[in-house]
């Protein structure tokens, strides 16, 4: 699918409280500021889908577990800060800022080993009490310029 296309169908999730919705994100931000890929899993359902348009990625199911322990390699100092909430009645949009200092590039690349904070905002939609969409967007280009290497360098496939 292209960034501009609409969400998939199989990933359109089912209607969910705001308090719901917020208290299931809140968790995932936590773990994964923890680098808890298995507590990750957990929260994620069996048919999910993790995208990262910014990055040029897309991870279903199983294959999350591997995404994920890909980027907590990138990234072994991750923390997500979540500053907001919007509920429609199906999507989540989170919004807050990521913490990272990258421990090398997808281009090759080596970072100057300087943590970056940039703005992310966030999209999910959820099934069964668990994170069915994920869609992770960030400032890929305030993060390459903290780090000292070019934003192509962080893309996969640039």
């Amino acid at each position: 699918m292209l960034p501009h296309q609409e969400t998939p169908e199989a990933t359109l999730g089912e209607p969910i409280t705001r308090e719901s919705a917020i208290d299931i994100v809140r968790r995932l931000a936590a773990v994964k500021s923890r680098q808890d890929v298995q507590a990750a899993m957990a929260i994620y359902h069996p048919e999910a889908v993790l995208e990262s348009p910014t990055l040029g990625s897309r991870y279903e199911g199983p294959a999350i577990t591997k995404a994920l322990e890909n980027w907590f390699a990138f990234a072994p100092d991750y923390r997500v800060d979540l500053d907001g909430h919007a509920l429609d009645g199906r999507t989540l949009c989170c919004w807050g800022h990521i913490s990272l200092t990258p421990a090398f590039t997808a281009g090759g690349a080596v970072p100057n080993g300087e943590s970056a904070r940039v703005n992310a905002f966030i999209l999910f939609h959820f099934r069964e009490g668990q994170v069915l969409w994920e869609s992770f967007h960030f400032d890929v280009a305030a993060l390459a310029r903290q780090c000292g290497v070019a934003a192509t360098d962080l893309v996969v496939g640039s």
